[in-house]
């Protein structure tokens, strides 16, 4: 049976590179990096070069990449520190299609006391700006826009929503575990303060990632017991996984724009195709000025996402209902919900999600595959336009 993973806005698999990156850190150079001996302390040179070729994929400085666990990590981080920096600023305001990561630490921390305010979408998933500037104001902490959404791939208008926060002194955050290694990106250029990822979604491991804080932002450490990061971030280093993580951001860099081109490419071709083979189906965000190359979402009307989710990993082919993070929660996408999208609709919508290594053959092997579940569901349940 062919096997064909369209799941990669949830995790991708590991680059061999990556792993060859790897593979020493995790044999003979075990040592602990903070050790004295040169055993350990020796390892600390892969970690800089590591800190390198990160900031050389987000356009920044080796200084202000700082190593975590992964984006959750950092994008709490982002928002328990901001609003720990001025006690005359604790607001907090997001969107309303945030990643859990970001709304869930969002929410923990009004009930804490910050202020929360949350920016709407429009049908189409783009950012109001409008509305944001009216939410944000003198006692706003952080601004916190994603730079790209995980579900729809619509890419939010980063430069214009750090400039609302700046205007009312606020500081700018975006969780970019969708975009990073997939389009180009310069925090400082689209003045970003400070920006999560995570190497798993770009061909790296998982269980590590970083935080990009611009210089000179004293951001309160989250986790303390130690002088790890500058004493901003406290734990023994993952060396195979810090390694690994800047293997990913390396590779990344060398094919971004071939990879661009060709995801967008395939992608375009597989939406065109579904929609004419499967009746009763259309793209999500399709009107959205800006997407990511690799991901779409597809809504099959009356037909529920799990029963073709199930048919379709039954044959081998691997995609999902929407964020890896929702999976098992009964309530549909809060993401497709503040977009007005109808609830019965939003259950029928099913998320694909392309990497560098997806082929032409796989999305027309879908497409087929597709093809003959609509329509044996639509026999069970009819459609009718």
């Amino acid at each position: 049976m062919k096997t064909v993973y369209l799941d990669n806005a949830a995790t991708t698999k590991i680059a061999p590179e990556v792993l060859e990156a790897m593979m020493p850190f995790l044999t003979g150079s075990y040592g602990n990096p903070s050790s004295f001996h040169s055993f350990g302390s020796s390892q600390m040179e892969a970690i800089e070069t590591a800190r390198g070729q990160v900031a050389r994929l987000l356009g920044a400085k080796s200084e202000e990449i700082y190593f975590t666990s992964g984006g959750t990590e950092s994008d709490n981080h982002a928002l328990r520190g901001a609003v720990k920096i001025d006690n005359t600023r604790s607001g907090i305001v997001i969107s309303a299609v945030e990643h859990p990561a970001v709304l869930d630490t969002a929410r923990t921390l009004a009930k804490e006391g910050c202020p929360l305010e949350i920016a709407a979408v429009d049908a189409n998933g783009e950012l109001n700006l409008s509305n944001l500037q009216e939410l944000v104001n003198t006692e706003t902490a952080i601004v916190s826009i994603m730079a790209a959404n995980n579900e729809t791939g619509v890419v939010m208008p980063l430069k214009e929503s750090a400039e609302i926060a700046h205007r009312s002194g606020a500081l700018f955050h975006t969780d970019a575990v969708q975009m990073v290694g997939k389009v180009p990106m310069d925090v400082h250029s689209l003045g970003i303060d400070m920006l999560s990822l995570s190497a798993h979604k770009l061909h790296g491991p998982k269980g590590v990632g970083a935080i990009y804080i611009r210089k000179g932002i004293q951001l309160p450490p989250v986790l303390t017991g130690g002088h790890q990061e500058k004493g901003f971030r406290s734990g023994t280093y993952n060396t195979p996984g810090i390694a690994g993580l800047g293997k990913a951001a390396e590779l990344a860099l060398t094919h971004l724009d071939d990879t661009a081109v060709k995801e967008r490419a395939l992608r375009e071709a597989f939406e065109k195709k579904v929609v004419e083979n499967c009746p009763g189906s259309f793209i999500v965000s399709e009107k959205a000025v800006h997407r990511l190359p690799g991901t779409v979402t597809i809504i099959f009307k009356g037909i529920e996402s799990e029963a073709v989710l199930t048919l379709l990993d039954m044959q081998g082919v691997y995609a999902s209902s929407g964020s890896a993070c929702s999976t098992g929660s009964k309530n549909s996408s809060h993401v497709l919900t503040a977009m007005g999208v109808d609830f019965n609709l939003s259950n029928s919508a099913l998320r694909f999600s392309l990497s560098r290594y997806t082929t032409e053959e796989e999305l027309d092997h879908t497409v087929k595959l597709l093809a003959s579940i609509v329509e044996r569901l639509r026999r069970i349940s009819p459609y009718t336009e």
